[in-house]
């Protein structure tokens, strides 16, 4: 294992930051921060639709493992300023400035900006998930219908070199593909990887009558990261994990100036708790744009203007798809996951091509910016965003345990 970590270090490809750099930076700076901020109500409070039909195939059956289940909240679990059907009744009794930004959550859909199919805050099949409740954990659920899913993915969306193997060979041969297909490939990859050490790092290690015990498996972790165990693919997935993070700090970066406007409010209808969780997420932000080695974005569609509404559209498709995808996914708890985080990394994809809307943005309270999120994809970019931080500060857990198992 000693081999295997030194292949997860140094510079990372196609940009000019290091492992070492990121895994101090989101250790010391981000994780403390970010995990403080998705505690929030604002944030633990997600709407879903679980029950979309898959639109692939149909042979498919739910999943009856019992930590596949989700529980859904109560309507009095739900801050009032969330719900939808609060909005008249909350009219009267808030600012100009925040009712601006209510309506600007209930008109924002803008289908040709999403990187998502997710409607699922119009849906009336929608319900809302306290995702402190239902945690990203192993489920069990785990065979050929997750292989499935994950085939699918990889061989019908991601942009694949010919050379890719079967079942998952993510990077084999890659070098040629185009930069801004490489990109999307490795940012795929990266969520995988992610996935994989969640389910690694909460994995159910004892069951009986009186309690549960989840932690950490490392040899789970070895099964899917291990050099020799994954034909050398193990090290080159978490580095893509590295890439990940990245681009989503990037855009985190990028988005300062939206959330910096006086009209804009993490609105629950609690006013003190509401400007404490700004002036939180603020703070994060001018954390993540002070990182010093970030992602250059301008190497993607990079071509000429014709070139790169191709490749962008091309993007937007396949993310779409992978979108959709989701919704086959048996286990309920997986696939509330697979939906907040490929959504995120949607919403990051969003800002990082809106760049120009975004520096155009007036500090203003009165005027309405042309590039708007959703308080969806909000919740989704954040919640995303710290599934990946905590992937890397599990990266160091990990690291201990294997250096403990050789003493």
């Amino acid at each position: 294992m000693v081999q295997f970590w030194s292949k997860v270090t140094g510079t990372l490809d196609d940009c000019a930051c290091d492992v070492e750099t990121i895994d101090r930076f989101n250790n010391k700076e981000i994780f403390p921060k970010l995990q403080k901020l998705l505690s929030s109500d604002y944030f633990r409070f997600y709407k879903v639709n679980l029950n979309n039909p898959c639109p692939f195939w149909t042979d498919h059956s739910q999943c009856g493992l019992k930590y596949c289940a989700v529980k859904p909240c109560t309507p009095g679990e739900v801050p009032e300023g969330l719900k939808s059907s609060s909005y008249k009744v909350l009219e009267s009794h808030i600012v100009d400035e925040t009712r601006q930004a209510l309506q600007e959550w209930k008109k924002h859909d803008d289908e040709s900006d999403r990187f998502c199919m997710l409607d699922d805050e119009d849906s009336p099949e929608s319900q809302y998930v306290d995702l402190l409740l239902n945690p990203e954990r192993f489920t069990g659920y785990k065979g050929p219908e997750a292989w499935r899913i994950w085939n699918s993915i990889y061989e019908e969306n991601c942009f694949k070199p010919y050379s890719v193997k079967r079942p998952l060979n993510p990077l084999a041969s890659n070098s040629g593909l185009c930069v801004e297909k490489r990109a999307f490939f490795r940012l795929i990859s990266g969520l995988h990887a992610s996935i994989n050490i969640h389910l690694s790092a909460r994995y159910l290690l004892d069951e009986n009558w009186f309690k549960m015990k989840w932690g950490h498996n490392v040899s789970e972790f070895q099964l899917r990261f291990d050099e020799e165990l994954t034909e050398g693919e193990g090290p080159k997935r978490l580095r893509n994990l590295y890439f990940l993070y990245l681009i989503e700090l990037r855009a985190l970066a990028k988005i300062l100036p939206y959330f910096e406007r006086p009209a804009f409010h993490l609105y629950t209808g609690q006013r003190t708790q509401d400007n404490e969780n700004k002036k939180l997420l603020l703070e994060l932000l001018h954390v993540a744009k002070s990182f010093p080695l970030h992602f250059d974005e301008t190497a993607l569609f990079a071509g000429n203007n014709k070139e790169a509404m191709k490749l962008k559209e091309d993007f937007k498709l396949t993310f779409k798809n992978i979108s959709r995808i989701i919704d086959c996914v048996e286990c309920f708890k997986c696939r509330l996951w697979g939906k907040l985080q490929t959504q995120g990394l949607g919403s990051a994809l969003k800002i990082l091509f809106s760049e120009r809307q975004i520096e155009a943005m007036p500090n203003t309270s009165n005027t309405n910016p042309s590039f708007q999120l959703s308080r969806q994809e909000i919740v989704s970019l954040f919640n995303a965003f710290g599934r990946i931080s905590t992937s890397v500060r599990e990266l160091e857990n990990f690291r201990s345990l294997l250096s403990n198992l050789k003493q």
